[in-house]
């Protein structure tokens, strides 16, 4: 499993995160229709229960955007994949679709409240850190362009920053040449829900890529 530690810095400003990281062999499509079929059952089910202005008082919601403010960045400007992702099945314009791999790590996000990030384990250089944004630090999220990080919690390897909670960067992005996945469920805030999630992950990614070899560490 790629080595996934914590920065002192950011393990002060936000001392209860905690990291469930999950790697694996996966078999990456673009047209799963039984895993949609899942999909849309869940996100029918969100958008008639769950308000918009409710979706920031979600625990997991909560201490994610808290999270970032203590970093120093407005959650309302950068807001986190895990919210976006809610406030879009809300507004009634369902989740992207990706693959398989991305798709079923959105569906885990929007039915916890965590934010996910998902990698290719593969284009990952040697170890990474889960640290805090830098001024001027280069990164390309994927469909955003040109990021400003500065103050984002990030995670970097030997190369540079390569994933934040709110946009995954192009460089580690999964694609039908991925075979090894990396998925790191961030949880700010020591909530009951983190075991359950990564039960659930674990679960689609057997079901619906073929997962194999698969390695867990949760990460303090």
């Amino acid at each position: 499993m790629v080595p996934v530690s914590i920065s002192h810095d950011l393990k002060m400003l936000v001392p209860e995160l905690t990291l469930s990281c999950i790697e694996c062999d996966v078999l990456v499509q673009e047209n799963t229709d039984a895993l949609w079929t899942q999909i849309k059952g869940k996100t029918d089910e969100i958008a008639a229960s769950l308000k918009v202005e409710a979706i920031c008082r979600i625990p997991e919601i909560a201490a994610s955007r808290q999270a970032y403010k203590v970093c120093g960045k407005d959650p309302a400007r950068y807001r986190l994949s895990a919210e976006a992702l809610l406030r879009r099945v809300v507004q009634g314009k369902g989740l992207y679709r990706i693959n398989n791999v991305v798709d079923l790590l959105n569906l885990v996000s929007v039915s916890s409240g965590f934010s996910i990030g998902g990698y290719d384990a593969g284009k990952i250089s040697g170890s990474a850190v889960f640290g805090i944004g830098k001024k001027d630090e280069p990164y390309e999220g994927i469909g955003r362009g040109v990021l400003n990080i500065e103050s984002l919690p990030v995670f970097r390897d030997e190369k540079g920053a390569f994933g934040t909670p709110t946009s995954d960067s192009v460089r580690t992005s999964v694609t039908k040449e991925t075979g090894r996945f990396l998925m790191v469920i961030i949880d700010y805030g020591s909530s009951e829900k983190l075991e359950e999630a990564t039960t659930l992950a674990v679960s689609l990614l057997r079901k619906y890529a073929n997962a194999g070899n698969i390695e867990l560490k949760i990460i303090q």
